[in-house]
């Protein structure tokens, strides 16, 4: 595997914080300190850089955009982040939930006869 068969693996990964501060607000269509307030309201957690900025992954950049929708209908920043962590939680059990029941489903074993 080369260096950049390693670099291209990394930006397909949702979790690896490729965007800076002024991508992902350019990005997202709004401002850095939209970014900020919901790292402070601990929506997110931007990973750091060594020169300490705040790097952004696609799965932040997903979690900020839903963010940003209910912020634009009126909803306060607290309670859109709060929102949004909701539905993640409920997202992430209802896959759990799922994939549970994959696994628990045996077929009908043959009648006796």
């Amino acid at each position: 595997m080369t260096a950049h068969d390693s670099f291209d693996d990394r930006l397909d990964d949702d979790d690896y914080p490729a965007y800076t501060m002024g991508r992902a607000a350019a990005m997202l269509g709004t401002t850095q300190s939209f970014l900020r307030a919901i790292g402070e309201a601990r929506l997110i957690t931007p990973l750091r850089s060594e020169g300490g900025h705040r790097r952004y992954s696609r799965y932040q950049l997903r979690i900020a955009a839903r963010a940003r929708e209910l912020v634009d209908q009126g909803t306060p920043i607290e309670a859109a982040c709060r929102i949004v962590i909701l539905e993640d939680q409920l997202a992430e059990a209802q896959r759990i939930n799922a994939e549970y029941r994959r696994t628990t489903e045996t077929p009908n074993p043959p009648a006796a006869g």
